[in-house]
């Protein structure tokens, strides 16, 4: 069983009734669900994922002021409830895996993940904050909230950057893509630095990844879910299929044999198999780009079309920063 399905039944065989009958007053304004981090907020649980952190468990998001009243009182209660469920054993907890579940007041859950105990003030806030930790914000499923004001913050986070935040991490991942994978892998392999270039092949990889999310207006997930969330992705999914094909592709050092210095300037090395797919990506995401109104032209090489990016950001402050900041 999926955990999230797995938490919400747990909460209304037993939690549900725990909260009614002991606290009836917390019961009307506490906000129930399953968010945060662990695959089984994202519905990417398997059975792989079950050796830890999986189990009959649910979260309790109150008020400051409730938490500060019933808080202690509460986790006494839920502490209390079965261990297992649905022929489920009890919890495993690792040991970064502590207080993912339970009693939790609503700012210090959010300000846990995102560093704000509330929705961002500021352009440069949003910036500053991890993808993967709004992802972790916005996950799982909210069972019910009568209150509103967890599902308020959450709303709010859902509706994804302000556009100046967003066109500044495009820009962003653009410099990035064109740095490590269109410009210093070749220079990596020319100079026959393996290494580097394995990791100028990283650095791509993971600034594509987050390209393709942040063309979605989706959150990108903590680095294990990353490529796996691609799949569920209604614009460039297939940037996925043509990663790992760039994973799995055998490392081309014949293809840079007796090159010197000079050679492939200007011009790219085409026996080197990797560069053909980094450059069929790059194609790709230059084309949404220009289908979103982001860029014009077609000079394939993305570097060349951060500045018009950066054009468009209104925000004086978010356009002065530093082409890879953000």
């Amino acid at each position: 069983m999926k955990g999230l399905e797995l938490s919400e039944k747990y909460y209304l065989v037993h939690g549900k009734k725990m909260l009614e009958e002991k606290f009836p007053e917390v019961a009307k304004r506490a906000a129930i669900g399953l968010v945060g981090q662990g695959s089984e907020c994202l519905g990417f649980d398997d059975e792989i994922s079950m050796d830890h952190d999986y189990g009959p468990s649910f979260c309790i998001w109150l008020t400051k002021e409730d938490y500060e009243e019933y808080g202690g009182k509460v986790a006494r209660e839920y502490e209390r409830l079965p261990a297992d469920f649905g022929g489920v054993q009890g919890r495993i907890v690792s040991a970064h895996g502590k207080g993912r579940v339970g009693v939790h007041s609503i700012p210090d859950f959010y300000y846990g993940l995102i560093g704000c105990e509330d929705t961002p003030e500021s352009n440069m806030e949003w910036l500053r904050i991890p993808e993967s930790g709004l992802c972790s914000a916005v996950n799982g499923k909210v069972f019910m909230d009568p209150l509103g004001e967890f599902s308020r913050i959450r709303n709010e986070l859902l509706a994804f950057y302000p556009e100046d935040v967003r066109l500044k991490k495009i820009a962003a991942r653009a410099a990035v893509m064109a740095q490590a994978g269109q410009y210093n892998y070749a220079r990596a392999m020319k100079r026959g630095e393996h290494v580097a270039a394995q990791l100028s092949l990283d650095e791509f990889t993971k600034s594509t990844i987050s390209m393709v999310y942040l063309l979605n207006k989706k959150y990108t997930p903590f680095y294990k879910w990353m490529h796996r969330g691609m799949k569920e992705l209604p614009i460039l999914s297939e940037i996925g299929d043509i990663l790992n094909l760039l994973v799995m592709t055998e490392e081309q050092a014949e293809a840079w044999g007796n090159t010197r210095a000079q050679d492939y300037l200007y011009a790219l090395n085409t026996k080197d198999q990797r560069i053909i797919i980094v450059e069929a990506i790059c194609n790709l995401v230059l084309q949404e780009l220009i289908s979103q109104g982001l860029t014009v032209g077609e000079d394939n090489f993305l570097e060349n079309h951060t500045m018009y990016i950066m054009e468009k950001i209104k925000d004086p402050h978010i356009r002065a920063l530093q082409i890879m900041e953000g």
